[in-house]
């Protein structure tokens, strides 16, 4: 009973939530010891499964990149496609199915553009295609994939990643096949950007800080960290935000500021930050990699379990 009421108090505490910046979210763990941070790495992540390209097949390359650099930089372009929906493929299966694959083919061909300036020297000007681009990556069914996916829309992440540079007459026609894998076994399968950890900024004011003093200590720290109010005419500073804080230390150059302000960190309250590669979701990520943890430890469990006692 004692054990159920440790993990609903530290579900409790346990707070997920973004902050700012796009495709990042921090998840805090307050008042838990030092172990967390091992079992809240970027490890945990790398057996969250993702779709990333895993064979290519070069019809036609007449770029300047080899076939095999084009197909390393083809399997490191995140794909947009939700890993649950799909199996792992069997080891051996060259095919594929419409359940373990995805099929994206890239073919295109660069030309002159007849309507470009003689004197120009751009080559935006003066050709056609000769930037290939993750967005001329184009899914092609496989099997009932149309019926199983109504409204699927997939494709890479970005539409901005630049594959290779074509001149006129040169093109690129592939077939590519996207499989389910872990980071575990390879880079171009991880779904996190970073992942790291911090303790909790602790600042604290040890004696009123007014004026134009007050001007000076907001500017040393990050955005959002103090805040001056106007109380009976004066301008007091006062800790709005300590989290946002990046720990600079920037208030230690000013002799007038270095001794009224300590800082400090928060010994037993991490946050974790989790940037995604945008294939799922960060909070998604985070929950995922909690499955994953959960499983371990009652695999874990259910190992002693089967331990004979003397």
């Amino acid at each position: 009973m004692a054990a159920e009421r440790g993990t609903d108090e530290m579900r409790d505490r346990v707070v997920l939530g973004e902050f700012g910046v796009r495709n990042v979210h921090t998840t805090d763990f307050p008042g838990n010891y030092p172990g967390y941070e091992d079992a809240w790495d970027q490890r945990r992540f790398e057996e969250v499964p993702t779709m990333a390209v895993e064979k290519v097949f070069v019809y036609n390359n007449t770029s300047i990149v080899q076939d095999e650099i084009l197909a390393h930089r083809l399997g490191l372009i995140p794909i947009l496609a939700d890993p649950r929906l799909f199996e792992y493929r069997n080891q051996g299966d060259e095919e594929g199915t419409e359940i373990d694959t995805l099929q994206f083919q890239l073919k295109i061909k660069c030309s002159r553009n007849p309507r470009a300036a003689k004197e120009s020297s751009d080559p935006n000007e003066l050709y056609f295609n000769h930037k290939v681009y993750s967005k001329h990556m184009t899914w092609v069914p496989l099997g009932n994939q149309t019926e199983l996916f109504p409204d699927a829309d997939f494709r890479p992440v970005h539409d901005d990643i630049l594959i290779a540079l074509l001149r006129p007459g040169q093109e690129i026609d592939v077939l590519m096949h996207c499989v389910k894998g872990i980071g575990k076994d390879h880079a171009k399968f991880s779904p996190v950007a970073t992942a790291s950890y911090r303790l909790l900024p602790d600042i604290t004011l040890l004696q009123p800080i007014e004026d134009e003093a007050a001007e000076v200590l907001q500017k040393c720290f990050s955005p959002g960290v103090i805040e001056i109010q106007n109380i009976k005419g004066k301008k007091v500073a006062r800790v709005a935000n300590a989290r946002l804080d990046t720990f600079s230390r920037e208030v230690f150059r000013h002799e007038g500021l270095k001794n009224l302000v300590r800082l400090a960190r928060v010994r037993n309250h991490y946050i974790f930050s989790v940037e995604s590669t945008g294939i799922l979701p960060p909070d998604v990520l985070v929950s995922e990699a909690i499955k994953i943890l959960m499983g371990k430890c009652q695999r874990f469990l259910n190992e002693l379990d089967s331990v004979p006692m003397e």
